[in-house]
């Protein structure tokens, strides 16, 4: 257990990794073009863009719209199959460690300057907005606003995804000169919103995962089950609150440590100066 966890201490390297596997078709960047090979029905773990010209693979909140919002598409299952499956074994650590976009925002906090701090109730009452996307944009519109022919648009893709401008859009829209003919009030928007979001991770720790990612809101409701698990050692809990305070998600650790929000990046237990706190997948891990 302790080699597991020394490998999974190494964060960032394997964000990078996860990044360029999800992402490796580099020519379509050079290109300008989508990449449509037989990987690409597949889902990967994070919120990365079908549209991006690397991506390999398929946004799990993209084909999900998608699902509920066609009735010629027969991958529901598939698609349902898939979160859960990645929902039940890892919970939220696949924001923490698989998610393009989530790597992104900590590299954006990683810039020295003054950091904001979300008001406790503001923060609170914000959290939900990502389970109303969820709801609102990912699940009923696509199901219950649809055409004459019985399909949806993405809606949370077209009118919200900051992931899906900045790896899609934007270097699509760079290479590919009629799309730039085509440009209005809509790119202007999803633009003006990448930016707010893009600004604010600076000073505040992944605002998107917090409070907007529809994906995060999935996996959050598998934290407490899932078989990657926090645990604390209530022998070896001195109280002190060390985890707490460094915790930029700010998770309650000793009350709730397998919160929704915990995002299982690990900090709580590398600041845990009594070794209270352990990880790893509930088959393995001895608590």
């Amino acid at each position: 257990m302790k080699k597991l966890w020394e490998y999974v201490k190494k964060r960032p390297l394997i964000q990078v990794v996860a990044s360029i596997l999800t992402n490796y078709n580099l020519r379509g960047f050079a290109t300008g073009r989508i990449y449509k090979g037989n990987t690409k029905i597949a889902c990967v773990p994070g919120l990365n863009c079908y549209s991006c010209p690397g991506a390999i693979g398929s946004c799990p909140i993209g084909s999900l719209q998608a699902v509920v919002g066609g009735n010629r598409y027969n991958f529901s299952y598939y698609v349902m199959g898939i979160l859960i499956l990645f929902g039940v074994l890892f919970g939220r650590f696949i924001c923490g460690f698989l998610c393009p976009f989530g790597f992104i925002q900590d590299i954006l906090y990683k810039i020295q300057i003054f950091k904001l701090k979300v008001p406790k109730k503001m923060d609170q009452l914000l959290r939900w907005l990502k389970y109303a996307l969820l709801l609102i944009l990912v699940i009923l519109l696509p199901i219950f606003l649809t055409d004459e022919f019985g399909t949806a648009p993405p809606y949370f893709c077209q009118w919200i995804c900051p992931a899906g401008t900045l790896g899609g859009g934007l270097p699509l829209i760079l290479k590919n000169k009629s799309l730039r003919s085509m440009l209005g009030v809509l790119f202007g928007w999803k633009v003006t919103l990448l930016i707010l979001i893009v600004l604010s991770s600076v000073f505040i720790y992944r605002p998107f995962c917090k409070y907007i990612c529809p994906l995060g809101a999935i996996y959050s409701i598998f934290n407490y089950f899932s078989f990657y698990q926090m645990h604390i050692d209530k022998l070896k809990c001195n109280g002190c609150k060390a985890c707490q305070r460094h915790c930029n998600m700010n998770v309650e650790v000793i009350r709730n440590i397998n919160s929704p929000e915990c995002i299982r990046c690990g900090k709580c237990k590398d600041v845990c100066k009594q070794g209270a706190i352990t990880s790893g997948f509930k088959l393995i891990c001895k608590e």
